[in-house]
């Protein structure tokens, strides 16, 4: 799971909020990398990594 930490409006027209989950849909590996690092036309980080909550 991906949270979002920059807003963005995907290709298929789905708007993304920071602090929304991502993806809505399936999504591919190669995806979930260019929109995790600033390898984009933007050079910026769109989504990172959700921290699973730890075990007690």
């Amino acid at each position: 799971m991906y949270k979002v930490v920059r807003d963005f409006k995907d290709r298929d027209g789905h708007f993304y909020r920071k602090g929304d989950s991502y993806p809505a849909a399936k999504q591919t590996a190669t995806r979930i990398k260019t929109l995790s690092s600033t390898d984009n036309v933007y050079g910026q980080i769109f989504i990172k990594k959700a921290e699973s909550p730890k075990a007690k």
